[in-house]
């Protein structure tokens, strides 16, 4: 571009001084005066096509950002159904009344912003925009060099969450990257494997726009950490401070997670009743893991506050230690001792135990970084549910892995747990003496292992009488006895067992398709009529 104007400048300049010797008069009409004016002129109209040049380079350079935006969100509408939240809606977002001028302040502690103002506004990859809800969730994730964990997070998120649960949150997955091929590659990996509660509105996907994140080079290395990990702690805090302003419209309490956690079962209710519990409205913060950031719950109405904070010093210090500033800037007296600094601030931090989160990655999203970090309040999980059940002989072509024998959780002794099944594999339970059987239950997967589920399975009995054929209901005899009763769904079959097919000798679970997951049955009842 620059050749280019270069280009026109000397050829305006050349076309300039063609024309002046052909409107200048003959050389002996000339008088000095005129001379000088006509030199004068000739100055000041370089002067403006210099002017003029600087100008064209401006808007080049502002054309030329223009253009990589809309090329980035090309790119994104072209690999998946993409929605970007248009500026009035963000706009709305930001103006809060703590926040009357967010754009401004945010241009203030953001320099950079200041050239491209759109890149404050997040790209809506995957969602229905869901707002009203009592819990957001935020979960930022980077590409890391060795293992994602993002994928079973989100499982152990969503295990146990009842519908009624999942129709008062949203979890908020912001994936805090411009590479656009990593961005909607993972988008679309998300919305295939949780189709169902991205359509209802519990999943949503965002990225930041392309100029969001400054020129890292220049970050002043502090407290002995490598410029690396000072670039690393300082996107970071970017990443937070962009998820919660996201996050700011959408319901009434925000929990800030990461993408390497386990969820402890029933962490949803907990967290509910731990918040309608607090008697005082001073606190800021409710912690429910004490590891780093994770488990946070704050109030939405006080993430603006938060945010300023954050983005005030984001180059200075972790994110972690931020939040202690917070506290102490709030509640903390200088000429006050340490101790009654910290009671001050127990005020406004709640602990909750069990901690509801526990840390299960070890590979850092800081290249290189090994950390093993584990919440030691987090506690042991209820991986199992044991039930008496009735006494029976076991046949199965699974193959057990280690202790975890189907015998052992028909006991009730432990869980299940067995290799990928193959099609056509199956469980029988044989009852020792044929009964009347109530209703039954069969849970797979656990809250350490979401995935290991049943899920194309079936469940079938075979009656002591064979001289039953049908049972209404299309419920009609197979070729071998037995009547299909129900099935997997979300990895859990459970159901009553119609009383006309009386005495039952045998349950069956049939597996239809092949699965690349392993077969966890975390529990299992057979409850008998009479």
């Amino acid at each position: 571009m620059r050749c280019r104007h270069g280009s026109v400048l000397v050829v305006l300049i050349v076309a300039v001084t063609v024309t002046t010797f052909f409107w200048v008069p003959s050389p002996h009409r000339f008088r000095e005066n005129e001379v000088d004016d006509l030199a004068y002129q000739f100055l000041r109209l370089h002067e403006r096509l210099q002017a003029m040049e600087k100008e064209s380079l401006k808007s080049s350079r502002n054309l030329g950002n223009l253009l990589r935006d809309l090329r980035f969100a090309v790119s994104l509408k072209r690999n998946i159904s993409i929605n970007l939240t248009d500026f009035s809606r963000w706009k709305e977002i930001n103006n809060t009344a703590q926040h009357k001028n967010p754009p401004t302040i945010l241009n203030v502690l953001l320099p950079h912003l200041k050239r491209h103002e759109s890149s404050l506004y997040p790209n809506v990859l995957v969602g229905q925009q869901r707002s009203g809800v009592s819990l957001v969730f935020g979960i930022p994730t980077v590409k890391r060099e060795k293992e994602s964990y993002l994928m079973e997070t989100l499982k152990s998120l969503l295990f146990e969450l009842t519908k009624e649960e999942k129709d008062d949150c949203v979890i908020v997955v912001f994936i805090a990257e411009v590479d656009v091929m990593y961005v909607t590659g993972l988008a679309h990996d998300i919305k295939n494997a949780f189709s169902q509660d991205v359509e209802a509105g519990l999943i949503e996907v965002v990225s930041p726009s392309f100029g969001y994140y400054p020129n890292f080079t220049n970050l002043r290395e502090t407290f002995g950490d490598t410029k690396e990990r000072v670039k690393w702690r300082t996107k970071q805090n970017l990443d937070y401070s962009f998820l919660m302003l996201y996050a700011q419209n959408k319901g009434t309490f925000y929990v800030q997670l990461e993408d390497d956690i386990v969820a402890r079962s029933g962490y949803y209710q907990s967290m509910k009743s731990f918040v309608l519990q607090q008697t005082s409205a001073d606190w800021m913060v409710l912690e429910f893991s004490q590891l780093g950031f994770i488990g946070k719950l704050f109030r939405i109405s006080d993430l603006p506050l938060i945010v300023e904070f954050i983005l005030m010093f984001h180059k200075d210090k972790p994110i972690d230690w931020l939040l202690e500033h917070i506290l102490w800037v709030k509640v903390c007296n200088p000429e006050k001792d340490a101790k009654h600094c910290e009671r001050q601030k127990e005020s406004l931090r709640i602990r909750y135990k069990p901690s509801l989160f526990q840390h299960v990655g070890t590979h850092s999203s800081l290249a290189g970084k090994i950390q093993n970090l584990k919440d030691k309040d987090f506690g042991k999980q209820v991986l199992y549910i044991g039930h008496p059940n009735p006494p029976a002989t076991i046949k199965t072509t699974l193959k057990a892995y280690q202790k975890y024998t189907f015998e052992r959780a028909y006991n009730g002794e432990d869980y299940f747990w067995a290799f990928s099944p193959e099609q056509g594999d199956s469980i029988m339970i044989v009852f020792n003496e044929p009964l009347i059987v109530e209703s039954y239950i069969f849970r797979s997967g656990n809250i350490e292992h979401p995935s290991d589920r049943l899920l194309d399975t079936i469940v079938e009995v075979l009656p002591e009488s064979n001289a039953i054929i049908s049972i209404g209901n299309g419920i009609k005899k197979t070729e071998d006895g037995y009547f299909r009763i129900g099935t997997f769904e979300n990895g859990i079959a459970e159901g009553k067992v119609p009383a006309a097919l009386m005495k039952i000798s045998a349950f069956r679970l049939t597996i239809q398709s092949k699965s690349t997951y392993w077969v966890l049955l975390s529990e299992i009842f057979i409850k008998q009529g009479s």
